[in-house]
């Protein structure tokens, strides 16, 4: 009896790629109620961490905590797995404070896909997607290499570095993915032939090198915090209280650099062999070299790969060169002179689309109920890759019920900032996230992530109404203590003399509430509490809230504002089919940019590269006359 060649399934969702934008995806997808399948060509490499040993940093771990405040999981599993925690910038403003923990890297990958394996509604399958299937202009479902045929209602391309990928060394050059795992090679051809655009990207990592092959005497000790914060609103913070392993911060040196100098012709990256386009804000050592070449030295962070393994990471040295080159470059570094190379250090070639032809929602704008996310997208990094996986699955899985699907904006979170650049703006390079992309980031901090987006997240259905009530009676607690503050006034008495004396601050020459006295910067809620008969107990979180709304008030406030004329801006739609030929007095360069990205505001629209404020001005004017 012949069996059939064609398999056939039925799922609501298939998300295509099992890395930390898959997983995102294919969590809020079934969470949601919808049957979903996980394709991945190894299933090994389940939230793999192919690169830096680390979750979070500037600006990331804004993201890790939004993603968290939606209902993902990447905050939660980082919580269970980490070695080291770190709060980053705490002396400079609370905006730029970020959370970052060092992962043991086995654990992490085996924790989350402990959590996929135990989701309901969730199928985990290894197997190449070679081919999307697709009938007039909409998505219908998947081909996988070996022929088998899967239908959907919606698809999420989740494909990191993965698509015809090839890592490269000197004049190494492996067709595989990272880590040496299955590249897959025939989806490109897929894309392409439905008229997609695709760009040829390009991202390293250094050598993993043996602990015992190092010399730490050389190197400066970096501890992690006293007191670890945790990424996820849901830890409680007394199960993150641990022993935690150390990382060592070293310098290149003149002699490092002569090397690389000396050997650059020998590289890839300036050898013309690598044809991708790398990411600006993390360069290999080499471009660091030749484009810095006035510093002196570049910092090397040594980091552990987790606790069962002797690897370690070394941050910030990643490269292209040939092996002889980076044995004799990283044993020039002050603890690295003995060192062995356990992994080569290499860059990574890889197909991505450009994601102009992608919606806020992260759909693809010429093909209905075709989703994607992560590195895909032309962005670099997990938690980039994270938040833009969480938000594709649920939408995904919005359309599939026929809801209205969600737009993060850029005043309500570091996700909207990430998805309206890569959407909005001109990416030719991997896009990476900073606190400095964010107009809005005093009001756009980590530490209010919750306050901001459980809303959305218990709207869509993946924040329990259990969790959403105890962010409203954090919000609830804040207002009232802040109001209640402001209603105490005090005197300039002896009392209060002698108490603002002792804590360095200025006397009184009239009388003032409590809330003015915490404004200043050298009193805050805690100490001011001596002077509050009626203070109240409350949890720490509701206390920083506190400080942090009472000192920044009046810059909060001039932000609010800003974001309020932002958001008439975006309020004022636009039809995503329409010729602004149409449009007398827009200027030519302005048209050609306004049919080709096909904004949904005139917000969107302002922020096209080619779209100036006069050509804005054109069209609202349009917009008035033609209601």
């Amino acid at each position: 009896m012949s069996m059939n060649q064609n398999l056939c399934e039925e799922y609501d969702i298939v998300v295509v790629g099992a890395g930390h934008a898959g997983c995102e995806a294919s969590l809020a997808a079934a969470r949601l109620g919808l049957k979903t399948i996980m394709f991945t060509v190894s299933v090994d490499s389940i939230a793999l961490m192919p690169c830096n040993p680390n979750i979070g940093g500037t600006s990331k771990g804004h993201l890790v905590r939004e993603i968290d405040a939606l209902g993902g999981e990447m905050g939660k599993n980082i919580d269970k797995t980490f070695i080291q925690s770190k709060m980053l910038n705490l002396s400079k403003g609370p905006a730029v404070h970020s959370l970052r923990a060092q992962a043991d890297k086995r654990e992490y990958t085996t924790e989350m896909r402990k959590v996929l394996e135990n989701t309901e509604n969730l199928v985990i399958r290894q197997a190449e997607v070679s081919e999307l299937l697709v009938e007039e202009g909409k998505i219908t479902g998947v081909k996988t290499f070996s022929g088998a045929h899967y239908k959907a209602k919606a698809v999420v391309l989740c494909t990191g570095t993965y698509l015809k990928a090839r890592c490269i060394y000197g004049d190494v050059s492996n067709y595989t993915g990272p880590n040496g795992l299955q590249a897959a090679n025939y989806l490109t051809d897929s894309l392409k032939s439905l008229g997609i655009e695709m760009y040829r990207f390009k991202t390293g990592t250094p050598a993993r090198v043996d602990k015992r092959s190092i010399d730490f005497s050389k190197m400066e000790e970096q501890k992690g915090d006293e007191k670890v914060i945790p990424f996820s609103f849901s830890t409680d913070p007394a199960t993150v209280q641990k022993e935690q392993v150390s990382c060592w911060l070293t310098y290149t040196n003149n002699e490092t650099h002569e090397i690389i100098k000396n050997n650059i012709d020998r590289s890839p990256l300036y050898s013309g062999m690598i044809e991708g386009t790398g990411p600006r804000y993390c360069p290999s050592i080499e471009d660091k070299v030749m484009k810095f070449a006035d510093k002196e030295r570049h910092q090397v962070f040594i980091e552990p790969e987790g606790l069962y393994t002797n690897e370690m990471y070394l941050g910030g040295m990643s490269s292209s060169l040939p092996e002889d080159v980076q044995y004799a470059m990283y044993r020039t570094v002050p603890g690295l002179e003995n060192v062995q190379i356990v992994r080569n250090a290499y860059a990574i070639e890889y197909d991505c689309i450009n994601p102009r032809q992608l919606n806020p929602t992260l759909e693809f704008k010429a093909i209905s109920g075709l989703f994607s996310g992560g590195q895909f997208n032309g962005s670099s990094g997990y938690e980039e890759a994270a938040a833009q996986g969480l938000i594709a699955g649920i939408n995904a899985a919005l359309k599939v019920k026929g809801e209205e699907q969600i737009i993060i904006d850029r005043s309500q979170g570091y996700i909207g900032v990430l998805i309206d650049d890569l959407v909005t703006k001109e990416n030719h390079e991997p896009y990476r996230m900073m606190t400095s992309r964010s107009e809005y980031r005093l009001i756009l901090r980590q530490d209010n992530a919750d306050l901001r987006l459980s809303e959305i997240g218990h709207k869509v259905g993946l924040v329990s109404d259990e969790t959403y009530e105890k962010v409203e009676r954090k919000r609830r607690l804040i207002d009232e203590e802040i109001e209640r503050l402001t209603a105490i006034t005090v005197g300039a008495s002896k009392e209060i003399a002698e108490f603002l004396e002792k804590n360095n601050s200025t006397s009184l020459k009239t009388g003032s509430n409590l809330a003015e006295l915490i404004r200043r910067p050298e009193l805050s809620y805690e100490i001011v509490s001596e002077l509050d008969p009626d203070r109240r107990e409350l949890p720490e979180d509701v206390i920083e809230q506190i400080n942090i709304n009472i000192k920044y008030d009046g810059y909060i406030k001039r932000q609010l504002h800003q974001v309020e004329q932002f958001r008439k801006l975006e309020e004022k739609k636009l039809d995503v089919d329409f010729d602004y030929n149409n449009v007398s007095g827009l200027r030519r360069e302005a048209i050609q940019k306004l049919n080709m990205y096909k904004p949904m505001s005139i917000g969107q629209a302002s922020r096209i590269s080619g779209v100036s404020p006069a050509d804005i001005s054109v069209l609202l004017v349009y917009l008035k006359q033609n209601k």
